[in-house]
């Protein structure tokens, strides 16, 4: 994959985030079990970065683990994210990265349902929905996913070049 990676000074990203999003995207933070916006979530669609729009995870991997966050068995596209070992907490866990801007989404166990048992234990925080019927929802990545589709006139709006006889 060669995705350009996003890279913006501390304070773009305060100006750009929510404080919730900053303090999980940009600083490690877990937002309290039960609380996120996608914990409960069932809508067909992507779930992208909050912070650079990569596409992250489809809600076809999606399921209910009952620890408090979303959860997902794996990523849309491998490449998305990145896994880093994070011992911090006096636990040995790893840590779900944005490949495209770094921003931290989670963490991944060994304890989920399906072919891999892996469980992407991921923040709501750090996530942005985009459902399924919405433009530009096809599995893409990077900053720009989904911005020609926004951008180009459907068939049902597009101006036709002579008159309608």
């Amino acid at each position: 994959m060669s995705e350009a990676k996003v890279e913006k000074s501390d304070q773009e990203w305060r100006e750009q985030l929510t404080p919730a999003q900053y303090d999980v995207l940009r600083k490690a933070g877990t937002e309290a079990p039960f609380t996120g916006e996608y914990v409960h979530h069932k809508a067909d669609g992507s779930y992208r970065c909050a912070a650079c729009g990569s596409v992250l995870f489809g809600s076809e991997t999606k399921f209910d683990s009952g620890t408090g966050w979303p959860s997902f068995t794996e990523p849309a596209v491998a490449e998305a994210v990145e896994l880093r070992a994070d011992n911090g907490l006096l636990m040995r866990r790893t840590e779900v990265i944005c490949r495209t801007c770094g921003g931290h989404l989670g963490h991944v166990f060994d304890d989920g349902p399906g072919p891999t048992g892996q469980r992407y234990c991921i923040n709501s925080a750090a996530l942005d929905f985009q459902s399924e019927s919405a433009p530009g929802s096809a599995v893409e990545t990077g900053p720009d996913a989904g911005a020609q589709a926004m951008t180009d006139p459907s068939p049902d709006t597009a101006v036709p070049d002579t008159p309608a006889s």
